[in-house]
């Protein structure tokens, strides 16, 4: 078919060459086409109602995946979504490859490609955070000055929020903390949190779920800086399954749980965020996704 040698004998055994690597890796997401197709056909000849694959950064989970899988099983309550957590670096080749529908996440400019379509829905602020027991909790208006001396759970060097947290430190002329652990990881953060008393760098959201679980307080400390908005993140061309488009169906913006302030506790000023273009911005991904089937459809 392709007219050339796409793998070679050697002594270890068969290898697939440079053109052989680019083949499998068409096969791989051929192949993960198919057996989508055919989970859906067999959930929908048992009355079931299909398979979804998500890849999620965390700064989505909290509020934006969580709300949307919610609407969808009100609807559809034996579609099957599998969330697999991880960061760009992670999810986008599987992506690629067809192994997931798309990724929520924060869209991190550097992963930019002509291969990827990417749809913003709303900003996304950073608190900074420690457990309830932490001594800075303790702090009516901690400083810049006050965090530099205790260990740090922050995001991984590529990522745009650990850029922007590197530079408020030099702009309050202080070197970044040196007592680092890099994750990405929901679990890893909230265990050094919890464990080693470690000060994480989290989206407002999981600031929020943090603290209306009673896991961690968010400090009074403004963290003004711009950051790439969370959107949704798809494969340009890409087969999209029914199950898919209602997942990208409008959901509503994730809601500010409210809780009573413990004696002696503060909480982190409100972030304005308008429902609306939360919603809209949604509905855009939906109608851009039934728009992009329908020409393919006229097309065929």
């Amino acid at each position: 078919m392709f007219g050339l040698d796409l793998f070679v004998r050697s002594t270890r055994g068969t290898e697939p060459t440079a053109y052989g690597e680019k083949v499998a890796r068409f096969a791989r997401s051929v192949l993960a086409d198919f057996d989508r197709t055919r989970e859906d056909i067999e959930t929908v000849a048992s009355g079931g109602a299909g398979r979804i694959r998500v890849g999620a950064m965390v700064v989505a989970t909290p509020g934006l995946l969580v709300d949307a899988v919610g609407q969808l099983k009100s609807q559809s309550p034996r579609t099957t979504v599998s969330i697999e957590e991880g960061d760009l670096s992670r999810l986008l080749p599987r992506l690629r490859v067809g192994e997931l529908d798309f990724i929520v996440g924060r869209l991190e400019p550097g992963y930019a490609s002509p291969d990827l379509e990417t749809q913003a829905l709303y900003p996304e602020a950073m608190n900074v955070v420690v457990a309830p027991n932490h001594p800075l909790a303790r702090l009516r208006r901690p400083g810049w000055q006050a965090l530099v001396m205790h260990p740090w759970v922050v995001p991984p060097a590529w990522a745009s929020s650990r850029v922007k947290l590197d530079q408020m430190f030099y702009k309050h002329r202080l070197e970044p903390p040196a007592d680092v652990i890099e994750s990405a990881s929901y679990l890893v953060t909230l265990s050094f949190l919890r464990q080693r008393g470690c000060v994480a760098f989290v989206a407002r959201d999981v600031a929020r779920h943090l603290e209306s679980e009673g896991l961690a307080l968010a400090l009074r400390l403004p963290v003004p800086i711009e950051l790439p908005s969370v959107g949704i993140i798809l494969l340009r061309g890409g087969m999209r399954t029914p199950a898919c488009d209602r997942l990208l169906q409008p959901v509503p913006c994730p809601p500010v749980p409210q809780r009573r302030s413990p004696p002696g506790a503060h909480r982190p000023p409100p972030v304005s965020r308008s429902s609306s273009s939360s919603s809209a911005a949604v509905t855009r991904v939906s109608r851009s996704c039934c728009s992009s089937r329908a020409s393919s459809s006229r097309a065929a």
